[in-house]
């Protein structure tokens, strides 16, 4: 542990002050930034989705639009979708929210969508019947749509330094602008 601090002691001071702080900010703690925007592009790359379901009815699901719930450390999703299909007659417009956890995969250096939770799945002017048929489909919906999706992909180059300190991507907060990304040692092999 000692060796570890005074690795990154030295570093600091091998980096400079200026690529010390760009890196780590003013405090002692690692953190990396991805704003809203950057997360609302990520995301966009997977739609327009199209689903079938069960050969009855067609889902369009258009690019969500992110929210941040910093409160829940959650991020929130809210969807156009239009139903259409032979059970249904026509195509109904509706919208589907949902909200989601991150987690940190190392293998390929991301940040990904994981315990999806859907909120509500309306349709406007949909028959109670089918309106529930569509509701089961929800959950699957929001698994097909979701989880497990990229919403940020590290660059080698960005880790490299992290890296060669002893550190990795840990913590992730959400906050109204974005997600603060905090590195945690890494494991001792």
């Amino acid at each position: 542990m000692k060796r570890r601090l005074l690795l990154a002691t030295s570093t600091r001071f091998a980096l400079g002050g200026a690529a010390y702080l760009a890196l780590f900010g003013a405090h002692a703690q690692p953190s990396y930034t991805v704003t809203t925007a950057q997360l609302q592009e990520a995301i966009a790359k997977r739609f327009p989705m199209r689903k079938r379901a069960n050969g009855l009815v067609d889902l369009q699901v258009e690019v969500p639009q992110l929210r941040m719930l910093s409160e829940k450390n959650r991020l929130g999703a809210t969807m156009a979708v239009e139903a259409a299909g032979p059970a249904l007659g026509r195509a109904y417009p509706g919208t589907f929210d949902l909200d989601f956890a991150l987690r940190y995969e190392p293998s390929d250096m991301t940040v990904r969508a994981h315990a999806l939770r859907v909120n509500t799945l309306q349709f406007d002017g949909l028959a109670p019947q089918a309106s529930m048929l569509l509701s089961g489909y929800g959950p699957q919906l929001a698994e097909q749509a979701l989880q497990g999706a990229v919403l940020h992909t590290f660059k080698p180059q960005e880790l490299a330094l992290p890296d060669s300190m002893g550190v990795q991507p840990g913590s992730i907060t959400v906050t109204e602008r974005g997600l603060v990304i905090g590195f945690i040692n890494k494991p001792v092999s």
